[in-house]
């Protein structure tokens, strides 16, 4: 799994009932075959007030529910439980999360905002701030309550996440990088290595095989 900067509430195939994320590096989890996985994603800017605590607590980690909503969450792990399908195991986290809105603040306006502005070729993480007419601390300090951590961590997260969905052939690294906003193909490389582990060739080949 790579970095996408959103959290997760996960029902793993043991029944564990975990919340994952937001990651800044590859996380490798071992399933074995047939195994049933269902959860609920909070898109960047959404999790902190949905879960109830600053994102940032949950960066790089995978902390069980029951650490963060109590008995809450072991009602919920038994209601998962007792579901005989996937469709039916994801129906009963969406009913837990729409059951905690009417007490959740609705996620950060400006934090949105920035969240779509970054990532993309022309994005500037230093002129975020005064193009949003809120402080850079301010910006800092909303994110990593949030997203989990700060603009520019999430500005690399999604730029990374827009050259995966290009998935380009290896002769057509060079071009993809300058259309992303990557200063060169180096950066391109240095940056895949850091968020996944592989080089972009190496992830080319995989999402062409």
């Amino acid at each position: 799994m790579l970095p996408d900067g959103s959290v997760d509430i996960v029902s793993g195939a043991d029944g564990e009932l975990f919340v994952a994320g937001p990651d800044t590096g590859p996380v490798r989890r071992e399933l074995s075959s047939g195994s049933l996985i269902v959860g609920i994603r909070f898109r960047p800017g959404a999790a902190g007030a949905a879960l109830g605590l600053p994102a940032s607590e949950l960066r790089d980690a995978q902390v069980p529910l029951e650490a963060i909503w109590g008995r809450r969450a072991t009602e919920l792990a038994d209601r998962l439980a007792a579901s005989a399908d996937a469709g039916r195991k994801r129906r009963v986290l969406e009913e837990a999360v729409i059951e905690r809105l009417p007490t959740v603040k609705p996620p950060d306006p400006v934090v949105l905002e920035a969240v779509r502005r970054l990532g993309r070729p022309r994005s500037r993480v230093g002129a975020l701030s005064e193009a949003l007419f809120v402080s850079e601390r301010h910006l800092r300090r909303a994110f990593r309550y949030t997203v989990g951590y700060g603009p520019k961590t999430l500005d690399r997260v999604l730029r990374f996440q827009r050259f995966l969905s290009r998935a380009p052939a290896e002769e057509g690294l060079a071009r993809v990088a300058a259309e992303l906003g990557y200063a060169d193909q180096a950066h391109l490389a240095r940056e895949s290595v850091r968020l996944s582990g592989l080089s972009p060739t190496r992830l080319a080949e995989r999402s062409s095989s």
